[in-house]
């Protein structure tokens, strides 16, 4: 998985007119937990915009006062509930030999026939799944390949299992699925009624055949009766 670096300063204080006066700065107050013990800093907040204002996931290599970089994983954001700007990060250290907990995107590729050739929709039920592996097997993003889904056709958790990691969903969890749109719903009814009409129509022409033949087979039978008569 690929890294972006940011430049973290170590905070010394952590007090709410601190927190405040970082924020007017343009700073974002962090900590940095899975250490011996929490590092409180804060970092630019122009750093976050390729690291949170993306569909990409990495993990990030904090450098601290430019004198040791320590590789981590955002733990969680908080957003401030109106302007959406970002109040708190939590990072939480990775090591090598310990696996760690990570989103990454559902990148889909191909063309499903489904969609292409018998008007159906392709429903995207998951573009994020949460996987866990050791640092150097995450992976970047998930692939699924919809080359091969007809109409009523899904991919699920276990059609992308990998041996490097685990996801964190059940095996049977949809993660996308080609459903019937109403356009071919409805060509598919009309076609039906097509076919009853048609079956109809061949059901009235035998019956008027029988009628016929019944009715030129009186005819006969009312000249003979005249011929009686006279």
């Amino acid at each position: 998985m690929k890294s972006i670096t940011i430049n973290g300063s170590k905070r010394e204080s952590v007090g709410k007119s601190s927190t405040k006066a970082l924020r007017n700065a343009g700073k974002v107050p962090c900590v940095l937990y899975g250490g011996e013990k929490p590092v409180h800093f804060s970092t630019d907040e122009i750093s976050f915009s390729k690291l949170v204002y993306t569909p990409n996931a990495h993990t990030v290599i904090i450098s601290m006062d430019s004198k040791t970089e320590i590789n981590a994983v955002i733990q969680d954001i908080q957003f401030h509930p109106v302007t959406e700007k970002i109040l708190h990060v939590d990072f939480l250290q990775i090591f090598e030999d310990k696996e760690v907990t990570i989103t990454v995107p559902v990148r889909f590729e191909g063309n499903a026939p489904g969609v292409r050739n018998q008007g159906g929709n392709l429903s995207k039920n998951k573009r994020k799944l949460s996987v866990r592996a050791l640092p150097k097997d995450l992976p970047d993003f998930i692939k699924a390949d919809i080359s091969s889904l007809n109409l009523n056709d899904n991919i699920t958790i276990a059609d992308v299992s990998e041996e490097t990691f685990k996801f964190l969903h059940p095996d049977n969890m949809v993660i996308c699925q080609v459903k019937m749109s109403r356009a071919s719903l409805s060509l598919s009814t009309d076609e039906e009624s097509e076919e009853g009409e048609e079956g109809e129509e061949g059901s009235e022409k035998g019956e008027g055949g029988e009628n016929s033949t019944s009715e030129g087979s009186d005819t006969p039978k009312t000249e003979e009766n005249s011929e009686a008569k006279e």
